[in-house]
């Protein structure tokens, strides 16, 4: 299966480094191996291999290499130091690739000696936009199994059901640990209980705390992890006064909808959700643009699921239903009022519409679409 940011991460690497992100298990090191068939000489490096670890050490890579790529290079103590010296030193005709997950994007936050020397691009899981031209019942699977690899291409539920067995395992047995010796294994197996099931409402700090026993300080660095770590993503109340947004209580949406416990409504949303937060990632990292996505939920408590933004500025509201094609008169009053594109995307519809300048469409054939 080609991912679609083939082509721009070989241009990228043509300009500067280039660092790929994501959840685990999401085909990172898969894609950096796909890009490798494009060079000659490639080298790839994993820092977990003691061979490999060795070769990172003494920079002992043949001088012709014309990609290097360096996996998990994060767990090497001053590993951004040592990609500085590495890019600067390089030969001419030699690419570089990065591959890791939390520690990446981390870094990409706070800054560092590196800034201007890459470009990040994050890996999702596959959205219905990038399985377009791939058949109908995998874009079924997307919306409400997992858009990941391996469970998508699986032959069985059993095997769906294993493999998130062992992902979730894996999470918060290597992963979280090794991410932050703070976090309790149970705390966060709860913390994790309490996301899944409610997905699509919005938290608060407050009754997590009391329903973990634990500070609400404590809640927001654990959320914080399960962000650094790529197994939720945060969306906040749009406002155009930005601090009084980050204010308010936002909500958590799982990068695998497979985790999700809730009926196929919450699935479809948690689905919606990914495609949206790929796209506003795909505007900024390859076309400069900033965009993006939050909710809406006024005083009255009126609420549309989905926000995306262009510099600040509206450009399109999206309301999610798994079989309601009856217009949701929040989002037709929104689009009226404040004149911007509106969307009512439905898991179960016969034939799309418009009605009162809101667009009713079928959710995968929206979503396989290019939003601009």
């Amino acid at each position: 299966m080609k991912r679609i940011k083939e082509n721009i991460i070989l241009s990228d690497l043509d300009k500067k480094m280039v660092f790929i992100t994501g959840p685990r298990q999401v085909g990172k090191t898969w894609l950096a191996k796909k890009l490798a068939e494009n060079y000659s000489k490639p080298v790839y490096l994993n820092y977990d291999r003691i061979f490999d670890r060795k070769i990172i050490h003494d920079e002992s890579w043949l001088s012709d290499t014309d990609l290097l790529i360096f996996d998990e290079i994060h767990k090497m103590q001053n590993w951004k130091n040592y990609l500085k010296g590495v890019f600067d030193t390089k030969e001419k005709n030699m690419r570089i690739l990065v591959t890791g997950s939390a520690r990446l994007e981390t870094f990409h936050k706070s800054g560092d000696s590196l800034a201007g020397r890459y470009f990040l691009h994050h890996l999702m899981p596959f959205t219905p936009y990038e399985t377009s031209d791939m058949p109908n019942d995998i874009t079924k699977r997307i919306l409400y199994k997992s858009g990941f690899p391996e469970p998508l291409l699986a032959e069985t539920d059993k095997d769906i059901k294993r493999w998130r067995n062992f992902y979730i395992n894996g999470l918060i047995r290597d992963d979280l640990m090794d991410f932050s010796n703070l976090a309790k294994n149970k705390e966060m197996e709860l913390l994790l209980e309490l996301l899944r099931n409610n997905v699509c409402s919005t938290v608060s700090y407050s009754s997590l705390s009391r329903d973990l026993q634990i500070s609400p300080n404590t809640v927001k660095r654990y959320l914080e992890i399960l962000e650094a770590l790529y197994i939720v993503f945060r969306i906040t109340p749009y406002s155009k006064n930005i601090a009084r947004s980050i204010l308010k209580e936002p909500k958590y949406y799982f990068y695998d909808t497979g985790m999700v416990n809730g009926n196929e409504g919450q699935k479809l949303e948690n689905a919606v959700a990914i495609s949206l937060k790929d796209y506003v990632l795909r505007q900024f990292e390859e076309n400069g643009e900033l965009y993006d996505l939050h909710f809406i939920r006024t005083k009255e408590k009126k609420e549309i699921d989905f926000c995306i933004t262009n510099s600040g500025k509206m450009v399109l509201l999206i309301e999610v239903k798994y079989s309601d094609d009856n217009i949701s008169k929040t989002l037709a009053d929104f689009a009226e009022k404040y004149q911007v594109k509106a969307v009512q995307l439905v898991g179960n519809l016969k034939r799309e519409r418009l009605l009162n300048k809101v667009q009713v469409r079928e959710v995968s054939r929206f979503l396989a679409e290019d939003l601009a």
